[in-house]
């Protein structure tokens, strides 16, 4: 049966850029916890911080493989939810599944695979349907087969751009429908068919940018994953096979290296495709001639290529003539209005009624679709209504940018202002416009303001569409210096980076190039440096191409004040080592607040040396229960009270920790341990912390808990003594102690207390491999017995002799 419909899914998925179907596809990450967390930044915030994050091993499935269990799970997988920013490849991969299932390459076991888009459902959405109608609709060889009874058959529906979805889902309300040829609205439609109550042995597919993965509730989904684009490798390969020349090739990518910006954009496909597209005329037009260094200058040549590509193919013009025409002109003008209008509506895709609204006529969004096509496009699904949309999200800010540009230019006025008038000055319109975007709390005009600045230092490239000479040189120095003072205000790191590349795009490095001439020569000195330059340096660390795998504080002050300048780097360090840096009870305030977070990469923590106090570690401890806890190894040297430990352990239980978690306290004085479980921890150290028989309680009950993962137990130089052993022994001897490694050295035990251990281990020995008993006076005899455990390691001092053995069996 499903040759018959070949054709149809061979046209569907053909239709992708070819390019990303038949060179390089990306992968899908997988999300822990099969849920979809909120995320309202901008995208370019997103692709900046997954930069930054660490380069660690990720779970990743094929897109062949999507509706097949993995990671351990017995359960089908119904629904799958597969989110990532505009261009990044969502639309590629349900094109390239379908495909390779047309051509019985993959998933056989499926009969039927139905791809609907959002923007086609959007148009039918005040019609009325049953599921079966809705297939006949999009499908029309099923009605002529006949084919009536979805149910009979193994189907797969993908509903591609949830975040384009313009009909209301409200999956609280609607009412309950389980017919599939019950005709109702698409809403009611759409919302039972992903709750699994309309033909629950169908398969789902869903894509979507991350602002809008919430919408679809945690239970109705089984898998959520991303979709990351490409790697560093992958962005090479792509070059490498879009330029056969070698040497052309290998420039490309060397200069895409030398701009931050350039680099982090390039995880996108589209554009790497849009660099491509321009470096290829830029290499062939100017030889040896100097490639556009940010992002600004990337797209006006972008625009500058669409329009040679008018004038000569549909204008019979030639390579030497002016790049602007009239109607070119007016198309880019007209452009320029659709996207600023629709872009503050949150509208990429546009139908004839947002058209109109903008005063462009629908036959001539056709013809712009027609000339235009790599920069404004014209979809006609399976359903014939047109649907119009820029190749990119950020195509139609680049274009929105120009419009306000070039309408502040030829008369004055801002539109990014609610009463617009025309006497502005280029100071206050471009100032202005900073302040717009920093009052935008998810950065949602980030990208625009740094395109608008761009354009104030390329007017080179826009001779013949700009006709009037723009902002002065002291309005360039005055925006500089405007953005500078900003940066010595209390901003997020998000806010001072946007910020930093603001300043790429007007040509001014000299921030960032002080403190990296200081970092270079050894001469920093951070007691001198401004709020402006310590954000420079927090830009340059976050911005290296070192991965921070170990960030040591001390190199630059061992001053809290320093830390807390620095924590975006500490956050986005791998290991931080703080050591003997003078921190005290609100650097743990700061560093609680930071491991909470998502993007939080830090595994590996040492606060050892510090003035802390119970107070700071309990603050640090505060947001242990958070989901996005990811520290593995803790150390300190500072706990006194019964009162830290019991809130420690209060937080411990039930906390979402790794299973490789470690937490030293060493040279601590914890008078008790009374109520703490520390069960999630495989490590715990203890050493050197005047623990007692009545700590001994506490790590007895710990052990015999269920479960108790803790793998490694050291309670080195504590005066535990015979008495305090008897206690822990209790728990040693338990079916659910798992500990493989105790060491006990100098702990003051003789023979007594060492023949409580042999009896515990000689009824639950399985798990130990390795025991210390070094610096105790175990005695011969109990030596002997000790030695009949088998372990593979065992320290012992004997007494008599004081002399340190070790026995390997």
């Amino acid at each position: 049966m499903k040759k018959k419909f070949q054709c149809v899914f061979e046209g569907i998925a053909k239709a992708g850029n070819p390019t990303l179907l038949n060179q390089i596809y990306t992968e899908l990450y997988i999300t822990e916890g099969g849920t979809a967390e909120v995320n309202d930044e901008h995208e370019i915030r997103q692709i900046e911080t997954a930069f930054r994050k660490s380069k660690g091993p990720e779970t990743t499935i094929r897109q062949e493989d999507i509706f097949k269990s993995s990671l351990g799970r017995d359960e089908p997988i119904r629904t799958v939810l597969t989110k990532g920013v505009a261009g990044i490849g969502k639309t590629v991969l349900t094109q390239k599944f379908t495909l390779d299932w047309a051509e019985d390459k993959a998933n056989q076991d499926i009969q039927f695979i139905f791809p609907f888009t959002f923007r086609e459902l959007n148009v039918l959405k005040e019609e009325k349907f049953s599921l079966v109608e809705l297939v006949h609709h999009f499908f029309t060889k099923t009605k002529e087969s006949g084919i009536c009874r979805l149910e009979d058959f193994q189907v797969v529906f993908i509903l591609d751009g949830l975040d384009e979805c313009r009909i209301s889902l409200d999956f609280n309300k609607t009412k309950i429908l389980t017919e599939t040829r019950k005709s109702t609205s698409l809403d009611v439609l759409l919302t039972n068919l992903i709750k699994g109550n309309l033909l629950p042995s169908a398969r789902l597919w869903i894509t979507t940018r991350p602002a809008s993965a919430s919408q679809i509730p945690p239970e109705c989904v089984d898998l959520v994953t991303e979709v990351r684009g490409f790697t560093d490798p992958q962005k090479e390969e792509y070059f490498k096979k879009r330029f056969r020349d070698e040497e052309q090739a290998s420039r490309i990518i060397s200069h895409i290296k030398t701009s931050r910006s350039l680099h982090i954009m390039c995880h996108i496909p589209v554009f790497c495709w849009i660099i491509a597209t321009v470096l290829e005329d830029v290499l062939k037009t100017t030889e040896g001639g100097e490639l556009p260094k940010n992002l600004t200058e990337m797209y006006i040549h972008f625009l500058v290529v669409q329009a040679k590509v008018k004038r000569i193919k549909y204008d019979g013009g030639t390579e030497t003539d002016p790049h602007w025409s009239p109607e070119s002109r007016k198309m880019v003008e007209s452009l320029g209005k659709l996207a600023f209008d629709q872009l503050q509506k949150g509208n990429l895709i546009f139908y004839e009624s947002d058209l109109t609204e903008c005063g462009i006529d629908i036959r001539a969004a056709s013809v712009y679709s027609g000339v235009f096509t790599q920069i404004f496009k014209e979809e006609r699904g399976l359903y014939q209504d047109k649907v119009f949309c820029f190749v990119h999200l950020s195509v139609q800010e680049f274009l929105a940018a120009l419009h306000i540009h070039l309408t502040f230019i030829n008369s004055g006025v801002n539109q990014l202002e609610e009463q617009q008038t025309s006497s502005h000055t280029g100071k206050d319109f471009y100032q202005s416009s900073v302040d717009k975007a920093l009052q935008s709390p998810n950065g949602h005009l980030d990208l625009f303001l740094r395109f608008l600045l761009g354009l104030k230092t390329n007017k080179i490239y826009l001779q013949g569409l700009v006709t009037q000479t723009g902002s002065s040189s002291q309005t360039n120095r005055e925006t500089v210096q405007y953005i500078k003072n900003k940066l010595s205000e209390n901003l997020s790191v998000e806010k001072s980076i946007n910020l930093f590349q603001c300043l790429n795009e007007l040509n001014d490095h000299s921030l960032v190039e002080e403190i990296q001439q200081s970092l270079r020569s050894g001469s920093l000195s951070t007691d001198k440096l401004s709020p402006a330059q310590w954000s420079a340096l927090v830009f340059i660390l976050l911005s290296s191409e070192n991965d921070l795998d170990v960030f040591d504080l001390k190199k630059y002050s061992a001053s809290e004040d320093a830390f807390l300048r620095l924590l975006p780097v500490v956050k986005a360090s791998k290991k931080a080592l703080l050591n003997s840096c003078n921190l005290s009870e609100r650097a743990c305030g700061a560093l609680s607040s930071s491991l909470q977070l998502e993007d939080c990469e830090l595994r590996d923590l040492d606060l050892s040396n510090n003035t802390v106090q119970d107070s700071g570690l309990t603050l640090l401890f505060s947001r242990l229960k958070t989901t996005n806890w990811k520290l593995e190894t803790l150390r300190s040297d500072y706990v006194k009270t019964q009162h830290l430990v019991i809130s420690m352990s209060s937080r411990l239980q039930g906390c979402h920790c790794q299973q490789r978690d470690h937490i030293f306290f060493q040279r601590c004085r914890p008078q008790s341990l009374t109520c703490c479980y520390f069960s999630h921890y495989c490590l715990f150290r203890l050493s050197v912390c005047n623990l007692s028989e009545r700590s001994c309680e506490t790590l007895s009950s710990l052990l015999s808990s269920q479960p108790s993962s803790l793998r490694e137990l050291d309670l080195s130089n504590n005066d535990l003594k015979d008495s305090g052993v008897k206690v822990l022994s209790s728990g040693l001897e338990s079916l659910y102690c798992k500990l493989e490694t105790l060491r006990l050295s100098g702990c003051l035990i003789t023979e007594e207390g060492c023949k409580s251990l042999v009896s515990a281990f000689s009824l639950n020995s399985s798990h130990l491999k390795e025991l210390d008993l070094s610096y105790n006076s175990p005695g011969e005899a109990v030596v002997k017995m000790l030695e009949q455990l088998r372990l593979d390691t065992l320290w012992y001092v004997d007494g008599r002799y004081n002399h340190k053995h070790c026995l390997i069996t």
